[in-house]
């Protein structure tokens, strides 16, 4: 069983939601980058997504778009995300770590490269945002080598037909997206999401995690009362980068995210 599936078959016992932040690499500061991860554990994280940046990180709002473009200031690249990934490692080998990014850094490296680099790291899913669902046999496949699970996007415009394709090439969990947009954007409608959620249930036993559009514990709650996990990534980063615009330091700035995180794991706890 990988840390992924034993992570969420662990909480599903025990009745509980995985709350799963994202951070982008590198941003504010990348020094800060493993000390913000170990610290967003004991804030109750139960996985952790690491954003690779990029120069055009299509899915994304205003607020993750910067910290990428800060992240990319800073020097961070893909490479560079794998050796902080080591770095937490050394002191963390139970929390699952998933690497989202997209295609073009990927495809450059080399599939198979990807695939040992992240298993030699630690990494335990891989998200693509933009390689759809018909393109990825050959990348499934050095995956499933190393075994590493291929997680895939799931939107409120997703198609029946179109889902079955996705479900049948993903593994490890499925991301819904909660909003039509991008990261931070719109209303976030509860019973929408379980409407959708329904639907993509009755085409794979995957848990389900929720993102796009969770904010706050209240947001945070209401979505886990119906997904198996909730992912916050624009409010975590939005925290810090207001910090580090009113002058306070980077660690000041951390230490915001790590204080949001413990108040949307109280409220979906709750």
């Amino acid at each position: 069983m990988s840390r992924l599936s034993g992570c969420f078959a662990g909480l599903k016992e025990r009745g509980r939601t995985a709350v799963i932040p994202y951070v982008v690499a590198g941003d504010p500061e990348t020094a800060m980058t493993v000390p913000l991860m170990h610290n967003l554990v004991a804030a109750g994280a139960d996985v952790i997504e690491i954003g690779v940046p990029f120069s055009d990180p299509m899915s994304e709002g205003p607020v993750i778009q910067q910290g990428h473009e800060r992240a990319l200031a800073n020097g961070m690249t893909l490479r560079g995300v794998l050796a902080l990934v080591r770095e937490f490692r050394q002191n963390n080998s139970d929390t699952p770590l998933v690497l989202m990014g997209y295609a073009n850094p990927v495809s450059r490296m080399g599939y198979a490269a990807v695939a040992d680099a992240c298993a030699e790291a630690g990494i335990d899913g891989l998200i693509t945002v933009d390689l759809p669902p018909e393109e990825v046999e050959e990348i499934n496949a050095e995956l499933k080598r190393v075994a590493i699970d291929n997680i895939f996007l799931i939107s409120p415009t997703t198609p029946d037909a179109r889902m079955k394709t996705i479900t049948e090439q993903a593994s490890g969990f499925i991301y819904y997206v909660a909003v039509k947009g991008v990261t931070g954007a719109g209303h976030l409608d509860t019973d929408a999401v379980a409407e959708h959620l329904t639907r993509i249930r009755a085409a794979s036993q995957l848990p389900i995690a929720v993102g796009f559009g969770i904010k706050d514990a209240a947001s945070a709650a209401g979505v886990a009362a119906v997904a198996d996990g909730v992912v916050v990534g624009s409010a975590l980063i939005d925290a810090m980068a207001q910090k580090i615009k009113a002058g306070e330091s980077v660690k000041d700035a951390t230490d915001a995210a790590v204080a949001l995180l413990h108040n949307i794991r109280s409220g979906v706890d709750q």
